[in-house]
């Protein structure tokens, strides 16, 4: 039985002008032509259904989408923990939270890190650290565990909110860092 069973039927869903979008709870690109309408002219609301998921997207008229979209993709093979602190980072991107995105990418490196043998309790500098000299940042990459290190602090320590692009950066390298460190190593049988 598919999820859009399982939900039901949406009542006095109307026909309305299809539109494509990224739907924010299954993350398919879809296009729907059920929902409602508000008919406060000239800044039209409406609320769409997803015709895979068939859950609600309400985009505001100025073309806010709530839910909105998390930014990366699930990485398989990733430790529960890990893979929870990444999932937050990639929802803190879907809620406009952006520094609480940067923030979180900086504990994952923590977590990836103690994951990989350093030692609980280490100060932020000496996790990147270790992930740079012990071969867990591929080549070039050490630029880019900096640039997030830097963004955290700027998050962390000064009074400075984060956009996204900020957000986006260090999550497309965290995203390229959990791939490398467990989804690869995992889809090859090693002897």
């Amino acid at each position: 039985m598919g999820l859009a069973r399982l939900m039901g039927e949406w009542q006095h869903a109307q026909g309305i002008h299809a539109t494509a979008y990224l739907c924010g709870f299954c993350g398919l690109n879809v296009s729907s032509e059920r929902g409602w309408q508000s008919t406060h002219e000239p800044n039209v609301n409406r609320i769409r259904i997803c015709p895979s998921c068939n859950r609600p997207t309400f985009f505001e008229a100025g073309g806010k989408q709530i839910p909105g979209v998390a930014h990366g993709r699930p990485v398989p093979n990733v430790p529960a923990e890990i893979d929870t602190l990444y999932d937050e980072a990639r929802k803190s991107t879907a809620a406009g939270a952006h520094t609480a995105a940067v923030l979180a990418c900086r504990k994952l490196l923590m977590h990836i890190a103690v994951d990989h043998g350093a030692k609980p309790g280490l100060n932020f500098i000496e996790y990147v650290e270790y992930l740079a000299n012990n071969g867990f940042v591929p080549p070039k990459g050490k630029g880019w565990v900096d640039h997030i290190r830097k963004k955290g602090n700027e998050a962390n320590h000064e009074i400075v909110l984060m956009g996204p692009d900020a957000s986006k950066d260090l999550l497309t390298f965290i995203e390229m860092l959990l791939t490398f460190l467990y989804d690869f190593p995992a889809r090859i049988q090693t002897p």
